[in-house]
């Protein structure tokens, strides 16, 4: 622990490091590839004498991405992306480990921007932002703290297409890489990862059984195919919903039924919405739901399920259990929300597997050091991650694996660049 550290942290608790200590050490064992890039940064130092911010789901696998950045150099600071996935005594370890902790579990909405402030006003040089929420805030609240940031990374897929808003309007200030829309991102994270986590949530917090049920997954991007096949491997009845036309033909031709909302809404257990957009679950589809639907979202932000329009049919709402809020509808029929319609594989467990973010956050490190590599010649703009780094993550994870792939010819390069066959 460092003094600085810990007189600019704030937290819940720093009684609780030990076992947040633990956390962080059992993700350790299983992140092969961010143990490579750490020993690389350990080396090479390319953040030394610059301060880096972090925003994401601060849990034990981001705490130890922030160690490698710190490996690699860099005084970070980090805060919470969502109020709900913050976990209390991870925070207290990494303040015990030199980093600069701004966050608690379930803050205040007031107090969650705050301490979001607070991490921008440590004039960061390099920020990693989730759902570009720090960016966000420099643009709205914050334009003073701008000039010292030479650049960033995003996380998700809500952060790229508002980082794309902003640099459409002309109003992006420094370059950001799109770390999401890196092959070794959506292929694994999105799909695999979100695929095991949403249920890992899902059966934690309500205890149900899946197999034999109707799951309708909202939106069939690479989060919802993962949703989807995982519900299947359940044993749940899968229906989709989709407005691009393209992904409900690949939904239909992957085996699921494909329906409009408010059909599907007739028929669904659980709910699933992954689409990244607002109100896509509302009041025409809470009319016509079942009693005891469950209702959950793994997409950013809390707006994808409406919940003023579920309160607005309710005549009660209660916690009926830890995640779980019951809304009795004026006609007698209970809806289930879980999480508060938050990030239901984040604030009601523990994210996505270790295996799985090892690749996403070796894509983040080594995506922020391109990043200041070349800031001033990347202009402000979206960047898109260099295949050389999406496939060096990807042979890190296969040598970590003891898998070993086959090599083109010198012949075979030559003639896959010919046009005379």
């Amino acid at each position: 622990m460092t003094s600085h550290s810990l007189q600019n942290s704030i937290v819940h608790d720093l009684k609780l490091a030990p076992e947040g200590h633990l956390k962080i050490d059992w993700v350790e064992a299983h992140m092969p590839v961010l143990n490579r890039i750490r020993q690389q940064f350990e080396q090479e130092q390319p953040f030394a004498g610059l301060k880096v911010t972090i925003c994401l789901h601060l849990e034990a696998k981001t705490a130890y991405l922030a160690k490698v950045v710190q490996a690699g150099g860099a005084q970070v600071t980090i805060t919470g992306s969502n109020p709900l996935s913050t976990q209390d005594d991870v925070c207290a370890a990494l303040v015990e480990d030199g980093i600069t902790v701004l966050a608690k579990y379930n803050p205040d909405p007031e107090e969650f921007k705050n301490l979001q402030i607070k991490a921008l006003e440590t004039k960061p040089d390099l920020i990693i932002d989730d759902g570009g929420d720090l960016v966000t805030l420099l643009q709205s609240e914050r334009p003073d703290l701008i000039s010292t940031i030479r650049g960033g990374a995003e996380e998700t897929t809500t952060g790229i297409i508002r980082l794309k808003a902003l640099e459409k309007e002309g109003q992006l200030h420094f370059p950001m890489v799109a770390v999401n829309d890196a092959y070794c991102k959506y292929l694994f994270d999105n799909r695999y990862g979100t695929g095991q986590s949403a249920f890992d949530g899902i059966i934690r917090t309500t205890n149900l059984v899946v197999a034999g049920s109707t799951v309708v997954v909202v939106g069939y991007g690479w989060c919802g195919k993962g949703v989807a096949m995982r519900a299947k491997g359940l044993g749940a009845n899968v229906v989709v919903t989709e407005v691009d036309p393209i992904k409900a033909v690949e939904a239909h031709m992957d085996g699921f039924h494909v329906l409009p909302m408010v059909e599907a809404a007739k028929l669904g257990d659980f709910f699933i919405t992954v689409t990244g957009n607002k109100a896509v679950i509302t009041g025409e589809h809470f009319d016509v739901m079942k009693d005891g639907a469950v209702l959950c979202n793994a997409g950013h932000f809390d707006v994808e399920v409406s919940k003023p329009e579920l309160a607005k049919r309710s005549e009660s709402i209660r916690t009926v259990r830890r995640n779980i809020e019951e809304y009795r509808f004026k006609d007698g029929r209970k809806m289930y929300l879980l999480a508060e319609g938050r990030l239901v594989n984040l604030a009601a467990a523990d994210g996505h597997p270790a295996e799985i973010m090892d690749t996403t956050f070796a894509l983040q490190a080594l995506g922020l050091k391109y990043v200041n590599d070349r800031y001033n010649e990347l202009g402000k703009a979206v960047i898109n991650v260099p295949y050389e780094i999406d496939e060096q993550v990807a042979r890190f994870k296969l040598d970590s694996l003891g898998i070993k792939i086959d090599a083109l010819t010198e012949e075979q390069k030559i003639y896959l660049d010919s046009w005379n066959a």
